[in-house]
């Protein structure tokens, strides 16, 4: 003889419901972490970059990208001034705001990184047909991801309120919360009309440090919800000093496109 045993949520105790919206929104959570990395940053990966914090301080080394930071391996080891030995430097995800610029100066570039940037730039400064098909559909996507968030909450609103589950879900309120803001912050692509339909163009941008604003002439890239990213610019950390090719990323908090540049 054969037994079918029904379940329903009311049988299962409020305990082991909690466990699986703990263990839920933490793989939720984790999944989203692990794989959410700024575009423009991941841009910049494993190539030789020179950051500049807003102190004035400057690192140069290979950047790693992780979605926690940024980490500059220097090339050769380097004793501070207290006879540390340091091998890299580590740039946690909240000092972004000191960041002043990420520089990629072309003359420190492998072989093999120049040729990478070099393709990149040539599909990227006046894209093809089908480069402009690409990014128009993930357009949409972006446009439908920046709504998500809306959805979500109305899902599990009406969950609430019509379903047996209802009860569960305002009783773990916590966790629920906890997933959406993962979920929130691994939506941090926004789209931007007047960013966008500058995207392989020259433009201008306006770099503010410190009480100055300087303006630097590049092809847009990229942009997202924090940093926009320009190459093939004639730049200089100091008015005094002589410009060298680089490519850009910057904080949008900084720095802003003001004008088409071609």
């Amino acid at each position: 003889m054969v037994y079918i045993f029904a379940v329903t949520i009311r049988d299962i105790p409020y305990t082991a419901i909690t466990i699986i919206f703990i263990v839920l929104a933490t793989v939720v959570a984790a999944f989203i972490r692990r794989r959410s990395r700024d575009k423009c940053l991941k841009d910049y990966s494993r190539n030789m970059v020179t950051l500049e914090e807003t102190s004035g301080k400057t690192i140069w080394g290979k950047l790693r990208v992780e979605n926690t930071g940024l980490e500059f391996v220097y090339p050769t080891r380097h004793e501070d001034k207290e006879g540390h030995n340091e091998m890299s430097y580590i740039l946690y995800k909240h000092e972004y705001p000191n960041i002043a610029a990420l520089v990629r100066y072309h003359d420190q570039l492998s072989e093999r990184n120049k040729k990478e940037r070099e393709k990149e730039l040539k599909r990227t400064y006046h894209p093809g047909l089908m480069r402009r098909l690409k990014r128009k559909i993930q357009n949409v996507f972006k446009t439908v991801r920046d709504s998500v968030m809306e959805v979500v909450n109305l899902l599990i609103s009406q969950a609430k309120k019509a379903t047996p589950a209802g009860a569960v879900l305002g009783s773990q309120d916590k966790y629920v919360s906890q997933m959406k803001q993962e979920l929130m912050s691994s939506v941090g692509t926004s789209y931007e009309p007047l960013l966008e339909r500058y995207i392989g163009n020259r433009v201008v941008l306006e770099l503010i440090k410190g009480d100055k604003i300087f303006e630097y002439c590049g092809v847009l890239k990229e942009y997202t919800a924090e940093f926009i990213e320009v190459m093939d610019v004639n730049y200089k950390v100091k008015e005094d000093q002589p410009a060298r090719k680089a490519d850009l990323v910057v904080l949008r908090k900084y720095g802003v496109i003001r004008h088409l540049g071609e």
